[in-house]
């Protein structure tokens, strides 16, 4: 076998393994309960039809995260989102390797997927550098984004790379070379403030990557 054969060998092994060692897609939410979840459940955050809908359209005075109790660090992360509102700043997302935070007690710190307001298919920075990361192309998002209906959404992350999908097409990608951000957290559902808008989320589900083989750039 020549050098050149052995190293494409070689290569197909690498991206083989890479795939049949992540694991199999896990659902986040079975439409049920929120077991594995916690935040406002009292007036924020409920149950109806099947669905998580967080906020209200008689008004949402403050953020609200719905947080998973694990945290996750490398994964692809799958979700519909429907997100409809009356006034003010209609806007939600989905925190990722992300952490509460105590002042104030309701906040969250961390990567989030962006939704509404504009915002979608972006990412941001919420509570920590509190800036656009990656910003979305706006034409692109008014030909696939579906306002008032649903939408999938897609999140990975896998070592310092970070990816963001809606109905299909990639519209944020971010490396990250900050040292002192971290690769580790808890995954959670967002309903922003000073709006009048419901946000819903069904078929969450997560599957878990294995670590890159190469390390973080420069």
């Amino acid at each position: 076998m020549t050098t050149k054969h052995w190293l494409l060998h070689l290569l197909l092994f690498c991206s083989v393994s890479s795939i049949t060692a992540s694991a199999a897609p896990v659902p986040l939410f079975d439409g049920k309960s929120l077991d594995g979840w916690e935040g406002e459940t009292n007036t924020v955050w409920r149950i109806r039809d099947g669905v998580i809908l967080g906020g209200s359209l008689a008004g949402n005075p403050r953020n609200e995260f719905l947080a998973t109790r694990k945290a996750y660090t490398n994964f692809h992360l799958r979700f519909d989102y429907k997100l409809v509102g009356t006034e003010g700043f209609v806007n939600g997302g989905v925190q990722f390797r992300s952490k509460r935070i105590t002042k104030p007690a309701n906040e969250m710190s961390g990567y989030q997927a962006d939704i509404g307001a504009g915002y979608s298919g972006c990412l941001y920075d919420e509570s920590r550098r509190n800036k656009m990361l990656a910003m979305a192309d706006t034409n692109l998002v008014t030909r696939i984004e579906k306002p008032g209906d649903w939408n999938h959404y897609e999140v990975i992350a896998r070592g310092a790379e970070m990816h963001l999908m809606l109905n299909g097409k990639r519209t944020a990608t971010w490396t990250e070379r900050a040292d002192n951000i971290a690769a580790h957290g808890l995954i959670a559902l967002q309903i922003h403030g000073d709006c009048k808008a419901e946000i819903a989320f069904r078929n969450i589900s997560i599957e878990e990557l294995p670590a890159p083989a190469v390390r973080k750039p420069e």
